[in-house]
């Protein structure tokens, strides 16, 4: 019986079915985090530029930032001087950003950052 399960062409469709199911929600999955992930770069990002334009710091703000979240977040990546600069120059590239619409939020954060790297935010 179960040998006539797996070979029927309902159960191989209906399988087929779930496991595109699967799929989907993981690209979903996938796409929403890094739309929050990109969100929470440009939000420090901005935060950083706002702060260095009203208090006049210059960047060795960003080496005590660094070191402060990469206490706090030990377990996190991503915080370093280097990448906290792209934040700011993407908060810079994109003063709108959290009005910009769904599929900007898709490209990658790696993508943003070979976008930067090619203007004058090197």
């Amino acid at each position: 019986m179960s040998g006539e399960i797996i070979q029927s062409i309902d159960y191989k469709d209906w399988s087929d079915f779930i496991f595109n199911k699967i799929k989907l929600a993981q690209t979903q999955t996938a796409l929403k985090v890094n739309a929050e992930m990109l969100t929470l770069y440009w939000e420090i990002g901005n935060s950083i530029l706002q702060t260095q334009r009203q208090n006049g710091w210059e960047s060795k703000i960003m080496d005590f930032l660094s070191a402060d979240l990469n206490r706090n977040f030990p377990d996190s990546k991503g915080f370093s001087v280097r990448n906290l600069k792209y934040m700011r120059a993407f908060s810079e590239a994109y003063p709108n950003f959290p009005i910009v619409q769904v599929p900007f939020a898709q490209i990658t954060w790696y993508h943003h950052i070979s976008c930067l790297q090619s203007k004058k935010y090197r």
